[in-house]
């Protein structure tokens, strides 16, 4: 109920929209401080606030939907003190705000178009990535863990720190791939070298090569492998994955498939099927997306894919097995770990906000740190809630 009758009908539509979320509850403030009680006002938890404070925040939730109230935050139209809680909210309720805040047509259209746009073709894959790890190696210095990995940790236990939590990720990789002497490792997607240092470091014998279309991750990864002195045994290149030449033992490929695009799935598979030896084993790291969502999602770019990685789709656990199949692997075993993930970007959000002050001089501005602060809470909360997932698959290319 509200302190007092709210009349003007762009809040009459928000409010009688946001009504329908009946999950949990949420507190909604108007610009001029009256006070609106979402959902089940009886619930023993605590309500999270939104402010409120343009009807901007109306205007691109009625064109853009879900998404519209992404940008809304992002260009400061609407502020809370949780905004993880928020997202959270959002998340329980996702099922009535997406058929209430499905965006008009032409938005929907728009936002379609835009994603189409940014097809993951030889060149639209090298600006792909660029926008999103050419950022620079100091801004992900300042948040990710010593190890560099921008991809979900396992752990083990509640002690474990980031960095180990990686490192066992990292293990149980190597473990899955089950690296024998003298073997020849291919990395899809090498990041900025973790797994490489993981890899030569512990199997002395190993070879390596890992690939990547982010200058600034190559140019971390070839100083790293010469730290380590197993630049002998390792190299990274420049190479986009279509490209690749020749056969190894083992591949891993680690959180790369969601970036590469529905059209270019079958591309991907084929890649890991071509320079595998007959007998040989891949072992790709995978974010997936419900079943029940995934037609939705397909057919409408969501704010990942409309900010943060752009080209991007994620695919079920299912589609990952068939697009398998269909490329003549084998799938002999997976392993999901959903709520790591969601426990590795609540540490990344923490580390983001903690270093904000050293991150700003990089030449981040504001909207840059509500961009990146909703981009977080909004993955930890989808995977907290089990809208979206992370695996590990093993697959083998018959000998």
């Amino acid at each position: 109920m509200a302190s007092r009758p709210v009349r003007h009908p762009f809040w009459r539509w928000l409010i009688n929209n946001m009504q329908k979320a009946r999950l949990s509850r949420l507190t909604l403030v108007l610009p001029d401080n009256r006070a609106v009680h979402i959902g089940d006002i009886q619930a023993s938890t605590p309500a999270p606030t939104i402010r409120i404070k343009s009807t901007a925040a109306i205007r691109k939730a009625y064109i853009s939907g879900v998404l519209g109230w992404g940008e809304a935050y992002i260009e400061g139209d609407w502020d809370t003190d949780d905004l993880l809680q928020i997202t959270e909210w959002a998340m329980h309720n996702a099922q009535a705000l997406d058929q209430v805040f499905e965006g008009s047509a032409f938005g929907r259209l728009l936002h379609r178009l835009l994603h189409r746009l940014n097809d993951n073709s030889l060149k639209g894959s090298r600006r792909n990535i660029s926008a999103h790890y050419d950022l620079g190696n100091a801004f992900y210095a300042q948040w990710l863990d010593p190890s560099m990995t921008y991809s979900s940790a396992l752990y083990h236990n509640s002690e474990a720190t980031l960095q180990n939590a990686q490192h066992n990720k990292y293990d149980r990789i190597l473990e899955l791939l089950n690296i024998q002497p003298e073997d020849n490792v291919l990395e899809i997607g090498c990041g900025w070298g973790g797994f490489a240092e993981r890899l030569l470091t512990q199997h002395k014998g190993s070879q390596y090569h890992g690939v990547t279309l982010s200058t600034e991750q190559l140019n971390w990864t070839q100083q790293r492998l010469r730290h380590q002195a197993v630049d002998n045994r390792g190299e990274a290149t420049l190479t986009d994955y279509r490209m690749i030449q020749g056969q190894y033992d083992k591949i891993a490929s680690i959180e790369m498939l969601e970036a590469v695009g529905e059209e270019h799935w079958p591309t991907y598979f084929k890649t890991l099927y071509d320079r595998l030896s007959p007998g040989g084993e891949a072992v790709i790291q995978v974010i997936t997306i419900d079943r029940e969502r995934f037609e939705n999602y397909r057919n409408n770019a969501d704010f990942i894919q409309r900010y943060i990685f752009p080209g991007g789709m994620l695919l079920t656990p299912e589609v990952v097995q068939q697009h398998a199949e269909q490329a003549g692997l084998d799938l002999n075993f997976l392993q999901s770990f959903g709520q790591d993930y969601a426990r590795t970007l609540s540490e990344w959000r923490n580390n983001f906000d903690a270093a904000w002050e050293g991150i700003k001089p990089l030449g981040f501005d504001e909207r840059f740190r509500r961009l990146w602060r909703y981009y977080l809470c909004y993955c930890e909360s989808g995977f907290r809630h089990g809208s979206i997932d992370v695996y590990l698959f093993r697959l083998k290319k018959p000998e």
